[in-house]
């Protein structure tokens, strides 16, 4: 006899249900559930179908292995690696259209569950979320990038002049340079790569979210083309600006 009936019962213990409540999710009698974890009968193919789309196992998982043999290779360790994997992984991604929605949804698990997902299994452990930009604010990043930002759970942890997804009430979400004001207390400064544009201020109790930028992804005939002599205007015309905001800051 195979190990099927014993599979059965390991899963049922693993989620906690009565042998009335798998019975009923597998759309059969508990006497015949009781007859399968005896072993006093084979479960039929069927109701290893609807116990395989449960649990994500095969049939061979079902069949032929011990799912409780070990805690290293028994299928609750398998399971916890495959969801700790997931929860790494999974990276919700905000278009420009669903931007205006993103902040009366930020919080809303109905809203978070419709944007599209995708993986990134070179990132480190962490609460990442993807933004799609537009604008030639943060050239050279160019227009339509998107930026894959892990999420910064206090205003303590923002390091100067780095970038972020910023996401504030008046605002709406933007790509900026953060610059902490040491003069103006409970505000942040963001900047623009794009020395076009001039630095502005906003309050810290505005800001909904914050996501420290990790990863730039951007098609490649979106690529903008810079020379030597444009690099190191724009260097130059940063250092500038840091330098006259580092004076108003005191």
């Amino acid at each position: 006899m195979s190990t099927a009936g014993q599979n059965l019962k390991y899963l049922r213990k693993l989620r906690g249900w009565t042998q009335e409540e798998f019975a009923a999710k597998l759309k059969i009698k508990r006497s015949l559930l009781g007859a399968y974890e005896e072993e006093r009968a084979e479960p039929r193919i069927e109701v290893l179908e609807t116990a395989g789309d449960i649990f994500k196992l095969t049939m061979d998982e079902l069949l032929l292995k011990n799912l409780n043999e070990s805690k290293s290779s028994g299928y609750i360790a398998r399971r916890r690696a495959q969801k700790l994997a997931a929860a790494t992984n999974d990276i919700q991604l905000v278009p420009v259209k669903a931007a205006a929605g993103y902040l009366a949804g930020y919080a809303d698990p109905e809203f978070l569950d419709e944007l599209n997902t995708f993986t990134l299994p070179m990132l480190a452990p962490g609460n990442y979320r993807a933004f799609e930009i537009v604008g030639d604010s943060m050239l050279p990043t160019p227009s339509g990038s998107v930026i894959v930002g892990e999420k910064i759970e206090s205003m303590n942890d923002v390091k100067s002049n780095q970038t972020y997804i910023v996401v504030s009430r008046n605002e709406g979400i933007v790509y900026k340079r953060v610059l902490k004001n040491n003069k103006l207390k409970n505000k942040l400064t963001l900047m623009s790569d794009n020395t076009a544009y001039q630095p502005y201020n906003v309050n810290e109790e505005d800001v909904i979210e914050l996501w420290k930028a990790q990863m730039v992804m951007s098609k490649v005939n979106t690529q903008q083309r810079w020379d030597v002599n444009q690099l190191a205007n724009l260097v130059s015309n940063l250092q500038d600006q840091v330098s006259v905001l580092k004076k108003k800051m005191g």
